[in-house]
């Protein structure tokens, strides 16, 4: 008994050690960049960085108005996920309550495959097949631009929507569905009324997590996007999110220099509003899980 005892002493200090040595990467990663950021503000106050609407680090004299890419970012965003929700939450109540057990290996395993293509691959493919296909159809002068971006994101978030949200309609008691069946309820009922509102955290985050999946791509809206920092007014404009420019910019930015600074920055933003993403996803899941508790 005091062997076994020691041995398990002995792994949960192992995984207290492997814990807080992941805390400590990530605290030195945070430290590094808000001291890499904040001296920027010695030159531009924090009402003119996040507000400006002129990003023109390189000028005499230089602007460092980030607004463009906040626009930009968020626009992206906000339209691959009105593309992605749907077929991601639809694609994980068929797969999980619907589709015969054939069907639902082959669909597993190409949601799998699609969530492992590389970014690259996608914004390459937005650069020679999408954007000169929305040049065509819709007459523009350029097809790289927000509707581009965005079709290619909502491709890489769906995965991450559907399969977390499958996880959490399998996860769904079968007492549940039983009860439901023997009050009379069709299998449609059962799952609108009764899978999807256990199954509602996990939904929920899905849905933010996906969402910060598509906020923190680079590569894709680096190439799709069009690059153009300038507040956008329709779908069809180019814009460069925030990931775009630091991607693009940084290997060209004098070190330690001002422009190099705001880079960081920007880096703090957009850790800022992916921080925000999750605390929202653990928020969701916790309140509609005492709902989903209380409710049923």
């Amino acid at each position: 008994m005091k062997g076994r005892q020691g041995r398990e002493n002995l792994i949960k200090i192992l995984f207290a050690t492997v814990a807080l040595f992941s805390v400590l990467i990530l605290s030195f990663i945070v430290f590094f960049l808000f001291r890499e950021g904040i001296p920027i503000f010695r030159v531009t106050s924090l009402e003119g960085f996040l507000l400006g609407v002129e990003w023109y680090p390189t000028s005499s004299p230089p602007s460092y108005g980030i607004w463009p890419l906040i626009v930009g970012s968020f626009a992206v965003t906000a339209l691959a996920s009105l593309i992605a929700v749907p077929f991601g939450i639809l694609s994980a109540i068929y797969i999980a309550e619907l589709a015969p057990s054939a069907i639902k290996g082959i669909l597993k395993s190409a949601i799998e495959l699609l969530a492992g293509l590389p970014s690259v691959v996608l914004g390459f493919f937005a650069m020679v097949v999408v954007a000169p296909w929305l040049q065509e159809t819709f007459d523009l002068p350029t097809g790289l631009n927000i509707l581009n971006a965005s079709l290619i994101l909502a491709i890489m978030a769906i995965p991450t929507i559907s399969s977390i949200a499958e996880d959490a309609i399998y996860a769904v008691p079968r007492e549940y569905k039983e009860a439901s069946y023997a009050l009379g309820a069709t299998h449609y009922e059962t799952i609108v009324r009764v899978v999807i509102p256990a199954a509602l955290s996990g939904i929920c985050t899905a849905i933010i997590l996906g969402m910060s999946r598509a906020i923190g791509e680079t590569m894709v809206v680096l190439m799709a996007a069009g690059g153009a920092a300038s507040v956008p007014h329709s779908i069809f404009d180019s814009v460069r999110p925030m990931t775009a420019s630091i991607a693009a910019e940084m290997g060209e930015a004098p070190f330690r220099s001002h422009h190099y600074h705001a880079l960081f920055a920007t880096g703090i933003v957009l850790f800022l509003i992916t921080l925000a993403f999750n605390l929202v996803a653990d928020y969701l899941s916790n309140k509609f899980k005492e709902v989903g508790s209380g409710t049923l």
